[in-house]
């Protein structure tokens, strides 16, 4: 609503203040102008200020606030050591997001991740309103790490975004060699959904609205103080921003 209402303040602008210069000049000529001038100059006065208002409100801003996260908890690929840290929030029914994952996380991950230089943190954005079974699988992901495998099932999530039914993950699971039993109890009784809320909750409060997005910057000990990077960006993009940071 902040954003659209500039633009609804300016239309209206354009719109009054040819009418009211109109009244204006009839009320300087003599004629019946519906207010008189003073109401009209009053008028005037009121819009020309508002107008500067907006016009100071559409002045570029500084640099935005560094982003701070605490990543206890969320899973991590990589050394705990390393000097920077990557956010993934993601949804495994998004094609961007598969994009992301087959044409850019394995350079990434051989690069800077196996290196030490980079620690890799995997977080939750289902978009369930649009894809139906993203939330099933984010709580999967959670299943398959109670049994120590969740970056396998991650990887296959990820590529295949059509097959995040129950009875894919399942089959997942058995080819993972999971308790498959167990496994599907998880998944059945949303055991986890809370904590992907959690998740969907602090991608909110970051200004996160799409998938996939991503919190790139320095390690802390509580996680990372970084910048907001939204969308399946190319290798290059993320190449950049991670050399720009100390990763000696």
């Amino acid at each position: 609503m902040k954003s659209l209402l500039p633009i609804a303040m300016c239309a209206t602008l354009a719109l009054l203040l040819p009418g009211m210069h109109a009244q204006v000049a009839a009320a300087g000529a003599g004629q019946e102008p519906g207010i008189t001038r003073q109401q009209a100059d009053q008028i005037l006065q009121e819009l020309r200020q508002i107008r500067q208002l907006l016009e100071r409100q559409q002045q570029p801003a500084g640099p935005p606030a560094k982003i701070k996260m605490n990543l206890e908890g969320a899973q991590m690929l990589g050394s705990k050591d390393a000097p920077v840290t990557m956010v993934e929030f993601t949804d495994y029914q998004c094609p961007y997001c598969q994009a992301f994952h087959t044409q850019t996380f394995g350079e990434l991950k051989k690069n800077f991740i196996d290196t030490g230089k980079v620690r890799f943190y995997s977080r939750d954005l289902p978009l369930d309103s649009m894809h139906p079974d993203a939330m099933r699988a984010a709580e999967a992901g959670r299943c398959a790490a109670a049994q120590g495998q969740f970056w396998k099932l991650r990887d296959i999530m990820s590529h295949h975004p059509d097959k995040l039914d129950l009875a894919s993950l399942l089959d997942d699971a058995e080819f993972l060699k999971l308790d498959v039993t167990a496994f599907r109890a998880c998944v059945v009784s949303e055991r986890y959904k809370n904590d992907v809320q959690a998740d969907m909750m602090e991608a909110m409060r970051i200004g996160s609205d799409g998938t996939p997005a991503f919190v790139v910057g320095k390690s802390t000990a509580e996680g990372i103080e970084g910048d907001l990077l939204v969308g399946a960006q190319p290798y290059n993009t993320f190449d950049l921003k991670l050399r720009s940071l100390d990763t000696k």
